[in-house]
């Protein structure tokens, strides 16, 4: 059986391309798995005799005419050797008009093609209407859709990892709500948000928790589907699915009457794909018409949010100095004075923990929220790191022999480093004998130090202290970069001048000073031909260009 053709919506089929050439990707024969690799808009038809696609988190088109969604979205990695298990589908090829290869225009019908037997890939090609008004999703063809819900029920009694299992029930969760069995929806939902988070993957979690919002929002549970919205949402997520992130999480906020919210949200979601993307350019049309009408009879409604109200987490209080003194204090959110001035330096709270330093000491000392000391001076700690995952780095001598300390001051990594950073997705970077590795909270080695450097470049131009939410870090071995996961295992074999992780790929200069990349599984993707790292994730982009998850 030869390889499927696929589409996905979070990382590139292994299928080296060069500029301007026609990308085309045929899925590991091992089968693709969801999320870990993007798939391209195939040039032809898979073969007959095997699944064309693998399919199901494509995002509906919220219109009120139907069309058939763009694409497909996976959610996990694709080293993962299994059976296929349908997350994507080949993308539809857009027209001019807007429509879709396998969307007719109603003005011009055509026979329809027979509906997927699979019930993921089905799931992926239902032509979602957006009601206009509600701003919900509603199906074409309800009977047809319970079928499909049944069909994910059958697979779910022979799933048993836990990625099958989250990726299955949380789609299930989507056919439940928009045919009305809103009870179903939201228990699917949260099963799926814990599978998920059993995986450890982050794009999958993602995907979970919005679906679960969703659901929430369609019983009116807004305050917990605006926080699971915004714990959703990341940087180090695919822009596409960022977009569609802030896209519901606007329309959840359309939901609540928080206009100007929801506004921001829809143009956040335009920015993040350039104005390029036409269908959620058409679904913000639809959604803004809606806004429109309703501001204009009870207005734009309350003010926006800042994070920590819609996270639920209380704002921290915020180091300021008073000059006279020439001491440092805490204020809270509306400027007032929470801690007085009477610290010689100040650390920012982390966690709800600050580490503070009198003037008349030489040590550091831990306070919460309220001023009060955890940890005091005389515990003889010189040099401290911020709190991050519970724990935070401290060293007796201020130079080496780092170790880790909860609040309580008990020590849970001994001392040994000569250097580390602060935790990050449960892994911290820690230097020993010269070389740097890595531990998790336990203190267990998971990267061995042998390498010159541990500092991760991401593709928005920020660089992580560590590790990412994917548990991926670039590493400098003699000069030359490269990969390991959380495992230590060899990702990317340290061989490039410079290596960048784009939420999808990783981007590599060559010798030449070219950029190209390379897929998730360290295989090659874009050739080194670009002149600049902003040309390949353009590449990137245009890959990607027909998937989109379902919410």
């Amino acid at each position: 059986m030869t390889p499927a053709r696929q589409a996905a919506d979070d990382e590139p089929a292994p299928s080296r391309t060069t500029t301007g050439a026609t990308a085309t990707a045929e899925a590991d024969t091992t089968g693709p798995a969801e999320g870990g690799h993007t798939g391209i808009a195939p040039t032809e038809p898979a073969p007959a005799d095997e699944p064309a696609t693998d399919t199901a988190e494509t995002a509906g088109t919220p219109q009120d005419t139907p069309v058939t969604p763009a694409g497909t979205a996976t959610d996990e990695p694709a080293t993962e050797p299994a059976e296929p298990e349908h997350d994507s589908e080949p993308a539809a090829r857009p027209d001019p008009a807007g429509r879709t290869d396998d969307a007719p225009s109603p003005r011009t019908p055509e026979p329809a093609a027979p509906p997927p037997a699979d019930p993921e890939q089905a799931l992926a090609a239902v032509a979602w209407r957006l009601d206009p008004r509600t701003l919900r999703e509603e199906a074409p063809d309800p009977a047809r859709l319970r079928v499909i819900r049944d069909g994910l029920t059958g697979k779910l009694d022979t799933a048993l990892d836990n990625r099958s299992r989250a990726r299955l029930l949380s789609l299930r969760a989507v056919a439940s709500r928009v045919l009305g069995d809103l009870d179903d929806a939201l228990d699917d939902a949260r099963l799926a948000v814990t599978y998920a988070e059993a995986t450890g993957e982050f794009r999958r979690t993602a995907l979970a928790r919005a679906r679960l919002a969703e659901a929430l929002r369609w019983r009116g549970d807004h305050a917990e589907a605006d926080r699971l919205f915004a714990e959703a949402n990341s940087p180090e997520l695919p822009d596409r699915l960022r977009a569609l992130l802030h896209e519901h999480a606007g329309r959840c906020c359309y939901d609540q009457g928080r206009l100007t919210e929801a506004c921001l949200h829809f143009e956040r979601a335009l920015d993040l794909r350039h104005g390029e993307d036409a269908q959620l350019n058409a679904r913000v049309e639809v959604a803004l018409d809606a806004v429109a009408e309703r501001a204009a009879a009870d207005g734009f409604g309350p003010a926006p949010r800042r994070p920590e109200e819609v996270l639920g987490t209380p704002r921290p209080p915020v180091a300021t100095f008073d000059e006279e003194q020439r001491l440092w204090g805490y204020a809270d959110a509306d400027g007032e004075m929470v801690i007085a001035h009477r610290y010689a330096e100040a650390q920012p709270f982390h966690e709800g923990l600050a580490w503070v330093r009198r003037p008349e000491a030489s040590r550091w000392a831990l306070i919460d929220t309220s001023g009060a000391a955890l940890i005091e001076a005389n515990n003889g700690y010189r040099s401290v790191l911020p709190f991050s995952d519970g724990l935070s780095w401290v060293s007796m001598d201020g130079k080496s022999r780092w170790m880790a300390v909860d609040r309580m001051n008990i020590v849970k990594i001994p001392p040994g480093y000569e250097e580390a950073r602060p935790f990050r997705n449960g892994l911290a970077a820690v230097r020993q004998n010269g070389g740097w590795g890595a531990v998790d909270l336990a203190g267990e080695v998971v990267v061995p130090t042998r390498y010159h450097r541990i500092g991760t470049p991401l593709a928005d131009g920020r660089e992580a202290d560590g590790f990412t939410a994917d548990g991926l870090a670039v590493v400098e071995l003699a000069g030359r970069r490269g990969v390991v996961d959380r495992t230590g295992r060899v990702v990317v074999t340290p061989a490039y001048p410079t290596v960048v992780v784009h939420p999808v790929a990783f981007l590599f200069a060559a010798e030449s000073g070219r950029w190209g990349a390379l897929d998730r599984r360290g295989e090659p993707l874009i050739d080194p031909v670009h002149p600049g790292r902003s040309a390949v994730v353009a590449e990137i982009d245009r890959l990607l260009a027909d998937a989109s998850p379902v919410l």
